[in-house]
């Protein structure tokens, strides 16, 4: 017996602060809330956390005969609850290890508070679980019966008698079985659901049922808690592509998919900014490989789109799955590599990078298949979808002409097209950025390694010795290697050993050399491998930045089984191991070490452990692997002395059982697998001979020259000769050891992400659509544990939240202002507040735990109370806001009113400037349309008269012709009349003679003007030309006088500026700089009509003389504004003169009239000028330092000599 008195207990502080709250029950309903009392579950006691009364005894476990019976009726409640006779978990284990691949070991409880945990117990979980059944036989409802055949089958209770019940079954049949081998079924509303925390009886059979009937429906996925579950359908299924993408995106489907998986490890990976993990797990042929590339579909489609990196990062699967994919036994794309894919996002969650990893690539399969598989993928497309080109080259035959495709007789896949798989390989490789003259050379590896499957021996002597048959695989390998044939034939033949300083050449045995020849295939396979993957990662690499943002998805090889089992299939089945390990460590072990570190009521769910077969093979010095490395570097050793030597040291374990003629089996996680340790040595060892690297180093391949040099660095052996050290240093760590390493190294990077569970399930193994192996699919479901995990998900508390994070977040809501400000004190008031049942959470030493859905409640009321809180604040906020916007309008208004006003006056100036301009061109189109009507009234008096003259001159042609005409009829009638009178009278004739003599004076006339006016023309055309000239050379001079003028201005204010500064300074000779401001300025008034300069104010230079320097300044600047006016008018002028050259030649006086005056006014406005600037020049000296006076005397003397010259 035990005994334990208060001063021998420890009591904690937080068991003083329960104390202290428990005494505050028994005050008044006014005082502040106390904690409330664990909930008293069914299904479990509450534990003994708290301070113990006086005089507690702990009795040891009874003994005796009762012990067996107690055992067999502990077994019999266990069937009856479906928790271990027929569970998902058979071996108990209640040994709560810490992570095996932390740096630092951390302590989790102590030994008083482990012993005190343990002290629970199960009746009340038994009699209500017993109840249940009582209650199903009673209604005679539907349950669940074991029959004899080993199955479970669904039928309904007829009647019962004793310890016997007769069931009707779904087929009809009637049976009688045991009432103990009964469970109860679930409603037939919980038929289907796609949590299996939904449904309200956890059993094997309700959970086959379940799973049975969504994949019929092909819904192939399914929840169990945190775990996704995945049946593989083994046919193409309508719920991926960019449509179901979205609407999970945008959470408009919540139905259990691998989508749903990677987006919430992306959101969880942004909001808390922790690397996320993905592990995909199951069996070979479940459909991991199609699982991850959905999974990356969807984070590629979030993070970019359909281009870029994420593009390259979709295309590595093709790549990877061609060179690391076979068809075997079970599975037509089994991966026979494992990899872990990292995505690197950035801040904004864009893809900017990845990275992949590999472990232990089978390359056994290189060189020896099974009957019914097949090698890589890679070298079956090649055959069939090298073109006409590419196969010439490379001397590419068939695939069924290789010894090393054609030994399984299986050259095909159904329904899978080679040829189109290596375009699309080709595509891949374009994408990922592999150089064209990269991808000649990673074909002509894989050329070669066929080629090598070619080579033959004969046997030469009766001790088996053989020597290479000469052939053509001989002759393309040497070529396509870059080596003499010769060299290549002696290596694959003889061996050299070295004895001292002398080697000694020793021919090979016909085994001997088939290894030599496998073993060089092997290593230029394996190393080609590894190229590419380096390749595609340096293509993938995120630069100099990486942001530290990364999803890792896990595809590694499934658990694997055969008939004969052998190095490769051990190797991966410890891989499957440590993933399980890993599985339960984070969702069987942290979560309920969690609740027994923070004190809450827990009873342990049983499980299967499987570390005691990790022990068997990892344990030094005496485990599977320590063991397999001491047999394999003993040069004596064979496979059966190596089954001899594990029956000796691991016979004991009770995972391991030795067997006849080399063989042993291990019971792993998912079952006894039967091992045969044929080659274990061999493949551990994986030998390469010296001789095949001095081959490989003399060959002009640039591939092969690289995969020598990284044996060489790898070595460690960077200069001397090339022996046997060297290669016996690089084999000094075995295939095993090294994979072992790559383990523990992926096991430490997950450990430092938030896993998401992805468990793949076959659900038969003829790989057929629709079939449902249910004894199949239990055996899966309790390897992995998957209702271990559901039982904890129902049972636990998967929100917690720390006191202090639960306080600070919902503190604000406590109406009572009474309560202790310590976090404990606050969170249990606010749950007291809201009346949470004590049932639906508990309270740990550091944080709360609550059940599913009771967050919500407290997230919705406060959100309801911030959205209040902002509606206050929002109306608070507007009507300051509208205050600050009435201040600000009125002081907008006073600014605006000043900007206005300046803004107003520069528009008038403008204006001004605008309407001497107008002025000006009016004036000038006045004029140009005034010479225009004057020349236009003169063409027309012209045309009028020059008209007149030639119809007068046609009148009198006319009247010459008619007087000529009326002369002859006179002459015949003056003849006739001569006979008649004998005589004309003379004063007609003189007449006519007076009209003849007047017409031709007046076209002498004529002529005589005609000639006139031809001469004036020519003088005006010659003095106009004259006149452009002068006004070309006048417009010159003025051009320079007004540069020599501004010249002036600025050098005398720059000088003043350099005043103004040194009088700041505190130096007499220089005038300060900084009072150059426009609101000094004072305009005058101007003319109307533009010919005079602006008028200034005529301030006396004595009043000038007392003002500020800034008053020096804006007298200057008055100055420099004028100058610019004024030029800026002349020019005008000028311009305005000069597109009037081309006027009529009636108006040329006018213009150099008006040139003359243009020169008249600006020759007066120079004098003017250069008077106001003396009168400035006086006003500043007299205003100066008297320090000053000399040097702006010597300044203005410059510029009085410039400006008189």
């Amino acid at each position: 017996m035990l005994s334990m008195s208060p001063t021998t207990l420890a009591r904690s502080s937080l068991e003083e602060m329960l104390e202290s709250l428990r005494r505050r029950d028994e005050m008044p309903k006014d005082s502040l809330p106390a904690l409330p009392s664990r909930p008293t579950s069914r299904a479990r006691l509450p534990a003994m956390r708290r301070s113990l009364p006086p005089g507690f005894r702990v009795s040891a476990p009874a003994t005796g005969s009762g012990d067996g019976k107690e055992e067999v009726k502990r077994k019999s409640e266990e069937r009856e609850l479906g928790c271990s006779g027929n569970s998902f978990g058979k071996i108990k284990s209640d040994q709560l290890g810490e992570s095996p691949y932390a740096s630092n070991s951390e302590e989790m409880l102590s030994e008083q508070r482990s012993g005190v945990a343990a002290v629970t117990s199960t009746s009340k979980s038994v009699a209500y679980r017993a109840d249940n059944i009582g209650y199903f036989v009673n209604k005679k409802l539907q349950v669940w019966c074991w029959l004899p055949t080993g199955e479970w089958e669904l039928g309904r209770i007829q009647s019962t008698s004793g310890e016997e019940s007769q069931l009707q079954l779904s087929g009809g049949n009637v049976v009688k079985v045991s009432t103990a081998e009964l469970l109860p079924a679930n409603p037939q509303i919980l038929e289907g659901v796609d949590d299996l925390i939904q449904l309200s009886y956890l059993n094997e059979p309700s959970v086959l049922y379940n799973l049975r009937c969504r994949y019929s429906q092909d819904m192939i996925y399914s929840k169990a808690g945190p775990v996704l579950i995945a049946l593989n359908p083994f046919k193409d299924m309508q719920i991926y592509g960019s449509n179901f993408i979205a609407a999970y995106r945008q959470s408009l489907v919540d139905s259990p998919h691998v989508y749903a998986i990677a987006d919430t490890a992306y959101n969880e990976m942004i909001q808390d900014g922790v690397n996320q993990s993905i592990i995909v797990s199951g069996e070979s042929g479940a459909g991991k490989t199609e699982t991850v590339k959905h999974a990356m579909q969807y984070l590629a489609t979030l993070g970019g789109g359909s281009g870029g990196i994420e593009c390259e990062v979709l295309q590595t699967s093709c790549i990877l799955e061609a060179f690391g994919n076979a068809k075997t036994s079970r599975n037509d794309n089994s991966s026979r590599f494992g990899k872990l894919i990292e995505i690197h996002f950035s801040t904004v969650g864009k893809i900017c990078g990845a990275s992949i990893q590999t472990f232990l690539l089978e390359k056994s399969r290189v060189v020896q298949l099974a009957k019914g598989e097949r090698s890589y993928h890679v070298f079956y497309q090649l055959c069939s979808g090298a073109s006409s080109v590419l196969r010439g080259k490379l001397n590419i035959k068939l695939a069924n002409e290789y010894n090393y495709l054609n030994q399984s007789n299986c050259m095909a896949i159904h329904d899978v097209d080679d040829a189109q798989k290596f375009h699309k390989l080709m595509e891949a490789l374009d994408i990922v950025r592999i150089q064209k003259k990269d991808q000649e050379n990673l074909f002509a590896m894989l050329s070669v390694v066929l080629w090598l499957g070619n080579i033959t021996f004969q046997v030469i002597d009766n001790e088996n010795h053989v020597e290479v048959v000469a052939n053509e695989a001989v002759t393309t390998a040497s070529r396509l290697m870059g080596c003499c044939e010769q060299d290549l034939m002696l290596v694959l033949s003889t061996h050299k050993i070295q004895a001292g300083k002398d080697s000694i050449v020793k021919m090979l045995t016909l085994q001997q050399a088939i290894g030599t020849r496998d073993a060089l295939a092997k290593f230029i396979y394996a190393s080609l491998f590894d190229w590419l993957v380096e390749q595609i990662n340096r293509s993938l690499a995120i630069g100099k930045q990486p942001t530290g943002r990364s999803i890792s998805i896990l595809d590694i090889y499934g658990f694997e089984s055969f008939q004969k089992n052998s190095f490769e299939q051990f190797c991966i089945n410890y891989a499957n191991e440590r993933l399980q390990q890993h599985f339960n460590r984070h969702l069987l072990k942290l979560e309920q070490e969690n609740y027994e570190a923070d004190g809450i009521d827990w009873t342990k769910v049983c499980f299967d452990d499987n570390q005691e077969c990790l022990n068997l093979l990892e344990k030094e010095p005496l485990g599977l692997l320590s063991l397999l490395d001491e047999e394999s570097n003993s040069p004596k050793a064979t496979d059966l002395t190596l089954a001899n030597k594990l029956k000796q040291y691991l016979n004991s374990n009770p995972c391991f059982k030795g067997g006849r003629d080399g063989e042993f089996s291990i019971r792993h996680f998912a079952g006894e697998v039967l091992y045969d340790t044929s080659l274990f040595l061999e493949k551990n060892r994986d030998p390469l001979h010296s001789e095949s690297i001095h081959l490989l180093l003399s060959c002009s391949c640039p591939l092969l020259e690289l995969f020598a040099f990284n044996v060489l660095n790898k070595s460690q052996k960077s200069s001397g000769p090339l022996g046997e050290s060297v290669v016996l240093n690089f084999q000094k760590q075995s295939v095993g050891t090294k994979f072992k390493g790559q383990l523990y190294k992926l096991m430490q990077w997950l450990e430092n992400t938030t896993p998401h569970f992805i468990h793949c399930i076959r659900p038969n193994t003829k790989q057929l659509p629709g079939m449902y192996d249910k004894d199949l699919v239990l055996q899966q479901l309790r390897c992995c544990g998957v209702l271990e995990v559901v039982r904890i998900a129902r049972l636990g508390y998967p929100t917690r939240i720390r006191h202090q994070d639960f306080a600070q977040r919902y503190g604000f809501l406590l109406l009572d202002k009474n309560v202790p400000q310590d976090p404990l004190s606050v969170s249990v008031a606010i749950l007291q507040q809201f009346n949470i049942l004590p049932e639906m959470y508990q309270v740990g030493y550091t944080k709360l735990y609550f059940r599913t859905g009771q967050i919500g409640a407290l997230e919705d009321t406060r959100k309801c109370v911030l959205q209040s809180v902002v509606g206050v604040q929002k109306c608070f906020r507007g009507y300051k806001a509208r205050c600050e916007f009435c201040k600000f309008k009125r002081r907008v208004a006073v600014l605006q009113a000043f900007v206005r006003g300046e803004n107003m006056r520069r528009k008038y100036v403008s204006l001004s400037k605008e309407g001497v301009h107008l002025q000006k061109q009016k004036h000038m189109r006045g004029t140009s349309k005034t010479l225009d009507e004057r020349q236009r009234a003169i063409i027309q008096l012209q045309s009028v008269i020059r008209g007149w003259l030639a119809r007068r001159h046609v009148d009198d042609i006319q009247n010459l012709e008619s007087l000529d005409g009326q002369q002859g009829n006179c002459i015949s009638e003056v003849k006739d009349l001569s006979h008649a009178h004998d005589e004309v009278p003379p004063s007609v004739l003189f007449e006519l003679q007076r009209r003849i003599e007047k017409a031709e004076a007046t076209l002498g006339q004529k002529e005589e003007e005609n000639t006139t006016l031809k001469v004036q023309l020519q003088q005006y055309e010659k003095r106009w030309s004259e006149y452009e000239g002068k006004m070309r050379s006048m417009e010159e001079m003025w051009q320079k006088q007004i540069k020599s003028l501004q010249v002036s201005l600025a050098a005398a204010k720059r000088s003043l500026a350099a005043e103004n500064t040194a009088s700041q300074n505190g130096r007499p000779d220089v005038s300060p700089s900084h009072y150059q401001s426009d609101d000094n300025l004072s305009i005058g008034s101007r003319t109307p009509g533009g010919s005079t300069p602006h008028k200034f104010s005529n301030a006396t230079p004595d009043v000038r003389a007392g003002r500020e320097t800034n008053g020096r300044l804006s007298a200057v600047d008055h100055l420099v504004r004028e100058f610019e006016h004024r030029r800026q008018v002349f020019d005008e002028d000028a311009q305005a003169l000069a597109d009037g050259r081309s006027g009529p030649l009636s108006s040329s006086a006018s213009a150099a009239v008006e040139f003359q005056k243009l020169k008249m006014r600006f020759e007066a406005w120079k004098r003017e000028y250069k008077v106001r600037l003396r009168e400035t020049k006086a006003v500043i000296h007299k205003l100066g330092h008297s320090d000053a006076e000399k040097s702006r005397r010597k300044w203005w003397g410059k510029l009085s000599t410039r400006l008189t010259a």
